[in-house]
């Protein structure tokens, strides 16, 4: 069987209540391995967690809070956080980042979140997952310095920090990402017809940097584009990737799913 990952699915959302179970079958069935359920406030987060803990080797959590959910975060957040990444079937801080196209969070607030979290995410040797929404700069200028941090303490997770979660940047923004040994996320928009500009990027990219990721509901990728995404669609964004290197979806589902492994590691971090 051909082990597809998916490594950025909301599956505790109110979106998949009603056939959760029947969506996880059609996964099962389309391939996947394992899925990564990240959180994006503390209510989620226990979620992704619930649900890590009910299918263990099949799904687990990251927890973080997202950069539009954290206008209300005060000094008790940032403990109770702590203690949700250190719960069983957790492997990484997440979805955690910066968002300039939603103002729901004030840049400054976010900046101070971000910074926090990464904070977290050291103390645990946790690798981060990435929102970034029109926040190029700022964001990079933030992790450029985390990851001077991380290598001049020889931490381990200097070799492999987290993902880029659904790339939607320029190719700087990727090379620089690189060079930071992040990986990165590709999505449904890979199989959208005008996106030119992402598959020259992730076509330029090595294999070795790449991971799969459905990000549903959203994203969904085509023919299904405009209905809810599931990762059962997975497949697709593996054969529009296996297309632009010209190779096999075989291939790019081994190389995903060893990258996947080489930066969650899920079955040494609490979740066998």
């Amino acid at each position: 069987m051909i082990p597809y990952t998916d490594t950025h699915c909301h599956l505790d959302f109110d979106r998949f209540e009603e056939d959760r179970a029947q969506v996880l079958d059609r996964a099962w069935k389309a391939g996947l391995v394992w899925i990564l359920n990240p959180g994006i406030d503390l209510h989620t987060n226990q979620a992704a967690i619930d649900l890590a803990n009910a299918h263990p080797g099949k799904i687990s959590a990251a927890v973080g809070i997202h950069p539009n959910f954290g206008k209300p975060w005060r000094a008790d957040i940032l403990p109770t956080l702590r203690e949700q990444a250190q719960q069983k079937g957790v492997v990484a801080i997440g979805e955690i980042g910066l968002d300039y196209y939603r103002q729901h969070t004030p840049f400054k607030q976010q900046r101070k979140m971000f910074v926090d979290q990464l904070t977290l995410a050291e103390e645990l040797a946790l690798p981060v997952v990435l929102h970034n929404r029109d926040a190029d700069h700022d964001l990079l200028l933030i992790l450029k310095d985390w990851v001077k941090g991380l290598h001049q303490s020889s931490h381990p997770l200097a070799k492999q920090p987290g993902v880029f979660h659904s790339f939607s940047s320029d190719l700087p923004t990727a090379m620089t990402a690189l060079e930071m040994n992040f990986l990165i996320g590709v999505s449904g928009p890979i199989t959208f017809k005008n996106a030119t500009e992402t598959k020259a990027i992730i076509c330029s990219l090595p294999l070795e940097s790449l991971l799969l990721e459905t990000d549903a509901p959203y994203l969904t990728p085509h023919p299904h584009r405009g209905k809810r995404n599931e990762p059962a669609y997975i497949p697709l964004i593996a054969e529009e990737i296996a297309r632009l290197h010209d190779t096999t979806p075989q291939l790019i589902a081994e190389i995903t799913y060893a990258n996947s492994v080489r930066l969650f590691n899920p079955t040494s971090r609490k979740d066998a």
